[in-house]
């Protein structure tokens, strides 16, 4: 058991909920990846994936992330009441996915009183790229892509630390698009969105497309850890997904 303690107080509609744990605990954490069309779910036990499965398949999530986490745990050799908080894919992404994912994390939150952790996809992506055995030069950014519909897509750009530097938003992809950031800096594009996208921004040769890059609940491991270790916990009530509604129209990228 650690020494170092911290608290973090989630207050709703004046129910307050205290949840407290150490620095130096040994932290199991359920992570749930929905926000595509893979289904994905890892259990990592301080900062270490243990075990994960993932499938992927259009309209499979309702069917499979139960079992799926059933089957995770039972091959780690621990079971729900051993979790010390549930960790879920927030979105962008697949509307009923992401209702799939975000359902059943809270639902286990709510069963096992654990507090919930939400991961931007986007951003969980960002760091499952940087976490290939590809190297990633200094000046390179990458552009993570979710599929949203026709010629869009939901992404945002970080730079080969993990720093966001463009926001996210939804944007529909032509040749002009990234123009700016294309003229000084080689940019990764992966994601099931960026392998549509790759006869727009082929020609271009500081446009590296990576077609194979799928999501995964693994992904989430490192942000999922930072957060459980500082508090920053939901108010499991009151979370919903991030879709993006507001923009789902599309603009043009810059």
């Amino acid at each position: 058991m650690g020494t170092t303690l911290y608290r973090k107080k989630v207050k709703a509609k004046g129910v307050l909920t205290l949840y407290i744990h150490s620095q130096l605990t040994m932290s199991l954490i359920l992570q749930i990846e929905t926000a595509t069309t893979v289904c994905s779910v890892a259990l990592a036990e301080n900062g270490n994936v243990l075990s994960y499965k993932e499938i992927g398949q259009r309209n499979i999530h309702a069917e499979a992330i139960t079992i799926f986490i059933d089957e995770i745990l039972k091959q780690a050799g621990k079971n729900y009441h051993n979790l010390d908080a549930v960790a879920v894919s927030s979105g962008p992404g697949s509307y009923t996915g992401l209702r799939i994912g975000v359902s059943v994390a809270k639902g286990l939150c709510f069963a096992l009183d654990k507090p919930l952790i939400a991961i931007e996809t986007l951003e969980a992506m960002a760091d499952g790229m940087l976490a290939q055995d590809t190297i990633i030069d200094k000046g390179t950014l990458l552009c993570p892509m979710i599929d949203a519909r026709r010629m869009e897509v939901f992404t945002a750009v970080f730079d080969a630390n993990g720093n966001r530097i463009k926001p996210t938003s939804a944007e529909i992809i032509d040749e002009g698009s990234f123009d700016e950031l294309l003229q000084i800096n080689k940019i990764i594009f992966f994601g099931d969105g960026a392998e549509k996208c790759a006869g727009v921004l082929g020609p271009n040769g500081n446009a590296h497309v990576i077609a194979d890059f799928t999501n995964s609940a693994r992904y989430l491991t490192k942000k999922a850890l930072e957060k459980y270790l500082v508090g920053d916990f939901e108010d499991t009530a009151y979370f919903e997904p991030y879709y993006l509604k507001d923009f789902i129209a599309g603009k043009k990228a810059n």
